[in-house]
This record gives C-alpha cells, structure tokens and sequence, in this order.
C-alpha cells in the first residue's frame, strides 16, 4: 500500500507484473506518488477519529506510539529474521506485528518490575543495538525492494479506508468515548473488557478485576497490548478502547492479509481481493435487522464484533502473520522464484506469531495446528516421505499450544466442552419423532447447507482452485485446506456459543485460499479492459439491488416463505434458516435464468465476457455478503442493538474519581452486581444476571466483588452463582446493614479502602457516613473512605 508504479494500467497481470523489479527500465514515480495511497488511507482514518471527538492531540501521540514502539523495533527485527526483501508494505506489515509481539515481552518484563513509568523507553532495547552492531545496521536501509503496482496500492489503501468509514458509522460515531448522560447506552461487554486492560497496568499475569485477587485463566494478551498502548502513549485506556485500537488494527490487518496472499500465491492481485474478502464483505443473510438474536450459528467476524470482540480484532493480524510464516516454509520453489522466502528464519517468526496468537485469541493457534496437522498427513499419505519441515513447524507450533494452555489457561476450558453438532442440531431436532428418515436427512442436510450459506461463501474461490488442479495441491494450499476446515469442524465438535470462533478461526485460510483461486480464475480469463469494466460494474449493480431488497423486504421475504414452506406437522425447529437458503435458491435461480438469456441472447452485448460465465458466477458468490456491512451502517442509524445496555454518566465519573484518588492496589466495593437493562427505573424489576462491570472497568480496580458473570469460575460451572457466599453476603451487608463490624472486616480482612454505593441499586449511605468518610457525592454514587 505504501509505493506505487504509474506503469500499472492493465486489468489483468502475471505473477511477474504488477510489480518494479529492481533496475527496471522506464521513469519511475516520485517517492511522493508512491506513497500517496498509505497517505490517503491514513488521512481517512485521522478524520473519521476526529469527526468522532478524538482530541487531535491523542491521534498525535497514538500515531507516535505505533511508530516508536510497535513498527519501529518490530520491522528492524523482521528484516533480521527474513533473508531477503520483497516489498517495503510487506516489511512495514510484518514488522507492526512482530512489534506487537515484542510488546508483550516488554509489557511482562516492566509491569512485573513495577517499571510502568520506562515503558516509553522500550523501544531502545531494540533500537540501541541496531544502531550500534555494525551487522545490523543495514536492516535501517535496505535495498532490492520491489513496487507494487499504483492499482494495487490504491486497491488496498480502498479497503483500509473503507474499514475506516464503516467503523465511524457503526460504532465511533455512535458512541461517546466516556458515557455522558444518565441515558447513555453501550455494548455489554465493553465496561468488561476496559476493566481487563486497566488490570493489566498493574498485574502480570492478569487477575479477575471483578473478584479481587481472582486468577484470570483467559486469552488476555489484547489488553496487555491496550495498557501498553495507553502507557507508552499516555492516553487514556477509554480513548484507547473506543476509537484508536479498533480502526489501527482493522486496517493493519487488511494489509498483512493483503502482503500474506501476495507471498503465499505468487499472485500480486490475490492480495487486494483476501484484504476486501476479510472485512469488507460479511456473511450471507436476509435478515434485516439483523440483531444479535439473528445470528444462527454463533458470531460473526464483522458486524458488531470487529468493535466489540477486541480479542477477535487483535488477535486477526496476528493470525495472518502466523499462516504467512507457516505458508512460506511450505511454498514450493517457483514460488520462491516470484517472491523470496523468509528463509529458516520463519521458523522464529512461526513461533513469534505462534506464542501470540495463542493467548491473544484461543481459537486460532488450534485451528493453525489442524491445518498443519492436515497438510503433514496428505504429504505423508501421497508423497510416501516424512515431511520434516512440517513436522519442525508442528513442533514450534504445539509448543507454544502447550505453553499457553498450562500457563496461561491453566487448562481451564470456559465452559465449552466436546459435543458433536451441539451447537446446530438444535435446528433440525425432531423430538416426537414425526418425520421421515428421509425428511429428517433432508433438514439436516438443509441446516449443514444454511451454515455453508451464513459462513462459507466467501471462500468459494477454493472450488475452481481444486477442480482445474484436481487435488493436486502444494503443501501451502493443503495447510490453507486443513486449516479453512478445521475452523468449522470444530465448531461442530465442540459446543458453546464460544466456539463460533473456531469458524472466524478457520476462515482467514479459506480466504487466503479463495483469493489464489479467483486470481488464477481472473487470469486464466484474460479479460479485456471493456469486459474488466463490464464485470466490476454488474458487481457494483447486483451488491447496490441485493442490499436495496433486503433492506426492503426482508420482512415480508422471510413471512412468504414460513408461510409456504416447512413441516407443517410441528414446530419448525429450521424455520430460521429457511429465509436464506429461499434466498440462495432464488438467486441461483435468477442466475441459471440469466445465464441461459445472455447464452442465447446477449452474447454480442460484451464479447469480452463470453465464455467466462463461471468467473461471473464465481464473482456473484464472493460479493452474497457484501451487503451485510453496508446494511449495518443503516441498521445502527434506524435501530439499538438489544445488547447495548445503560451506562449512566454518574457511574463513570464517581469510578474515574476513584481512579484519579487511589493507588493501583486498593480494593474497592460496591453495592452493584448486576446490570438492569432499565436502569432501576422499576425498584420492583428483578435483575437475574451478574454483569455490572462499569466500576472496575471506569476505575481500573479491583473490586472486592462486582458482577461475575464472566469469571472463569462460572462460565466453568455454568450455574451462574458466587462461589464465595459468605464474602458476598458480607459485602453487601456493608451496604444495606452497616456496622462497624461488617465495616472493619471488609476494611481489615479484605483491605477495601473506598466503598463505592449507587443509590439506585439501595444504600443506606447515610449510615455509612456515619462509620466511614464520604469523600465524593454526585447524587447518584456516594463513595467513602476506610481509613
């Protein structure tokens, strides 16, 4: 994205075009041009997080941090490991996220010490050494880079800027850095996640902030990356979380991926369709709106998760770095010829990448193993031989599996646990025993092909992929196989909504191996400027129509076909699935329709497309959910997600209060435990889940005991209760029943210095100010000194 070549017009290239090699003949563009794109991108992004209140100041110092501490020391180490150049972006990619890896180590080494305060400094354990050994100062200015062509660039710098645009409208203009008002509304999960960051300032390794004290066995590396950031910054974690972290880390994945697919295929173009494939088109759906309820099978890698799973956004450019340092050490020698391997070095950027990836997001090392796992077995079986290197990459590989999963999960298993199809056989359940054996193989043959239709479409590209070379395939595409399989074979086995991400997990394979596919398919085509025209211009129309109907009739869409189809002698268990496999079916149908028509008829209209009807079709299926991201930009402007609960102003300011009135380890406790969806607007409104994170999150404290919804504990047990009554009983007795007692105990045995009592939950606050000093008042929340 960073360089350009104004040679680049033509809509189709080789692997060899589409870049400058090195000593390349011709009037190269200023360095100016080159980095236009990287430019515009950026300016994109600086002005959606200034539209949305970002003070310029934290955009200034943000951009600083990820520059002096994340691509700075990562790139120089990168270009140590990788044995030669290929483009300065792909250097750049890389390098941020071996800087993301460095920062981990960095952040363990001065939380543990209790160094915070030289946490700006890191960065010169990488610098200082690459200045001063001789051996490594060439890695400041290398040279024999190669140029990506002004297409692509501009192509993924569209992408990146896209990412932007589409992050402002459903989350960073909606809502408010810091809640500011009593009817301010947020994402549930969001105070939670700000709590594990503010922990993660101070604990190594992280503690639960809402039990204080409590282990936290959990992938937790995405908030030591969000403390690091807001202490090498100095910004605040809440500006960290709501509007830097989410759009940097976006657009820093649409160009590993996009850097990931060049070198994995030989192909430049593979990599401006895997970075819009990733995030720029979601899951096929009709649905609209299309709300958290909607979502059949578990979560999606888009909408609302890309803002509110902050694990999920950190852990993708770390993941895609690991399959391209897996991949590279699997490509086979012509490919090595087009692009240069990183050289045994990958083994140490496979195990970098590996360590991160699998306490950033425990879904993804699993699913990379399984795909290696595949790739071995296939070689094995087919080639008759040992494939050493496999096996060198598995070991690093379940190393770092072993590691994290004794260390830092402690083996726990958050509630999920193996159940084969316990996520989907719900759907075609048939418990009066009314249907046919064939009937029933008809649903569960209808759920599997809803499930293909929500999640897969976006790697159908792997289909011609496999037909033209009939399952000959290179060890890299076998591991890109295994791996886009693994994802979804694993949320069949293994049952929770949690395992859904064993299919986001999968996914950037299938991707990586879709985007080879519709590459080799485009050149394969040779399609000429008219028909490349033709082809990106009935694109645009059939996803503007899509997105348009269902927008329109969704509604009605989904009432005629329940109405008109189904088993009419029960319930429909399916029933949600069959708006949009009618759906597909419909579209197949106007295809098939529209084939035949342009066969005989329309033939003449764009000559350049005859014959190429497969690229057409293949072209349809990857764009299905596009629309998906463009109708959550109208659904966030028309309706609330159900999930988006109250997070009133005078709950944040008394925390922030605390927070700028107390050292990082004092316990606090609070009368809230849970988190009613009215705000205690009805006293009388039970309040049956435990999930008021707003103290510890606001404060960056821990808090005696606060909601435990989320404890590894609970999600274990899944009975949903405290499992220290008498604490609980005792805490809340200080609210409601004070004594000097019940206060001294808290204060003594469990060294509580603020009591922190919102009126709306129930407080006797005047009795406590009698047995501690009230040192903060806004009307709603009263907090009191223990001295």
């Amino acid at each position: 994205m960073g360089t350009t070549d104004s040679t680049a017009s033509a809509p189709l290239r080789s692997p060899e075009q589409g870049v400058d090699a090195p000593g390349t003949p011709g009037r190269r563009p200023s360095a100016a041009l080159r980095f236009l794109p990287a430019g515009a991108a950026y300016l994109v992004l600086v002005a959606v997080l200034l539209k949305s209140g970002t003070a310029p100041l934290d955009v200034a110092k943000y951009t600083g941090y990820a520059v002096w501490a994340v691509v700075l020391p990562g790139t120089l180490v990168f270009r140590a490991l990788r044995r030669r150049p290929h483009t300065l972006v792909e250097d750049l990619a890389f390098g941020a996220v071996v800087g993301l890896v460095l920062e981990l180590a960095a952040w363990a080494l001065l939380v543990s010490l209790g160094l915070q305060s030289l946490a700006l400094a890191w960065p010169l354990a990488v610098v200082v050494p690459f200045a001063a050994v001789p051996a490594l100062r060439r890695h400041w200015r290398p040279s024999g880079y190669r140029i990506p062509s002004t297409a692509w660039s501009w192509a993924v710098a569209a992408t990146v800027a896209f990412t932007s645009l589409y992050l402002y409208v459903v989350a960073l203009r909606t809502n408010p850095i810091v809640p500011d008002s009593e009817t301010t509304r947020q994402y549930i999960d969001l105070p939670y996640l700000l709590s594990l960051a503010g922990n993660a300032k101070h604990h190594v390794p992280l503690t639960f902030p809402q039990a204080a004290g409590e282990p936290l066995n959990y992938h937790w590396f995405t908030f030591a990356h969000m403390a690091m950031t807001s202490m090498v910054g100095d910004i605040d974690l809440a500006v960290v979380q709501m509007r830097l972290m989410v759009p940097a880390l976006s657009a820093l994945a649409m160009v590993v991926a996009a850097v990931t697919a060049w070198r994995l295929t030989a192909r430049p173009w593979s990599g401006p369709v895997a970075a819009a494939l990733v995030f720029a088109i979601g899951e096929f759906t009709v649905n609209y709106p299309a709300d958290v309820n909607s979502w059949v099978f578990g979560a999606l890698s888009v909408p609302l998760m890309s803002w509110a799973s902050l694990s999920l956004t950190y852990s993708l450019p770390l993941l895609l770095a690991l399959i391209a340092a897996v991949g590279d050490r699997l490509r086979g020698a012509d490919a090595d010829a087009a692009v240069p391997g990183f050289g045994r070095g990958a083994f140490v950027l496979a195990g970098l990448f590996a360590l991160a990836s699998s306490a950033a997001k425990a879904s993804s090392l699993p699913v990379t193993l399984a795909g290696l796992a595949f790739a071995g077995a296939v070689v094995l079986l087919v080639e008759r031989r040992i494939p050493w290197n496999i096996v060198g990459l598995g070991a690093v590989l379940g190393a770092a599996q072993v590691f994290t999963t004794a260390v830092i999960f402690r083996f726990e298993s958050y509630g999920l646990e193996v159940v084969p199809f316990g996520n989907i056989k719900g759907y075609w359940a048939d418990p009066q025993q009314l249907r046919s054996a064939p009937v029933q193989a008809g649903v569960v043959l209808l759920t599997v092909g809803a499930f293909v239709l929500n999640h897969q479409l976006r790697v159908a590209g792997l289909v011609p992929l496999l037909w033209r070379r009939r399952l000959a395939l290179q060890p890299v595409q076998w591991f890109l196989l295994g791996g886009a399989l693994a994802g979804p074979a694993l949320y069949f086995v293994v049952n929770g909504f949690n395992a859904s991400y064993f299919t986001l997990a999968g996914l950037p394979f299938g991707i990586l191996l879709s985007a080879w596919g519709y590459a080799e398919s485009v050149e394969r085509a040779r399609l000429s400027r008219r028909a490349a025209i033709a082809l990106a211009a009935g694109t645009v129309l059939f996803v503007a129509l899509l997105t348009w109907g269902i927008q329109r009739y969704s509604r009605d869409w989904a009432e005629f076909v329940l109405r008109n189809t189904g088993d009419l002698t029960q319930p429909r268990t399916y029933a949600a699935l069959l708006p949009a496999v009618a759906a597909a079916a419909a579209l197949a149908g106007i295809a098939l329709v529209g084939g035949l028509l342009w066969w005989a008829l329309g033939r003449r209209a764009v000559p350049g497309l005859r014959r190429r009807g497969g690229l057409v079709l293949l072209t349809g299926v990857l764009v299905a959910g596009a629309p998906t991201l463009l109708l959550d930009g109208l659904q966030t402007r028309e309706h609330v997600w159900e999930s988006a609960w109250p997070m009133p102003a005078g709950q944040v300011q008394a925390a922030r209060w605390v927070r700028e009135h107390s050292e990082p380890d004092d316990v606090l406790a609070t009368n809230t435990h849970c988190r009613p969806e009215d705000d205690y607007a009805d006293p009388n409104r039970g309040c049956g889940n435990a999930l008021s994170f707003w103290l510890s999150g606001y404060s960056e404290r821990s808090v005696l005991v606060e909601g435990w919804a989320y404890s590894p504990r609970v999600m274990a047990a899944g009975n949903g209760a405290f499992w220290d009554e008498p604490l609980l009983r005792l805490n809340d007795e200080v609210f409601h029943r004070p004594t000097a007692e019940n206060v001294g105990r808290l204060r003594d045995e469990h060294h509580v210095r603020y009591l922190v009592a919102d009126r709306k939950a129930g407080a006797d606050t005047a009795a406590l100010g009698a047995l501690a000093r009230p040192v903060y008042d806004n009307g709603r929340v009263a907090v009191f000194e223990l001295s």
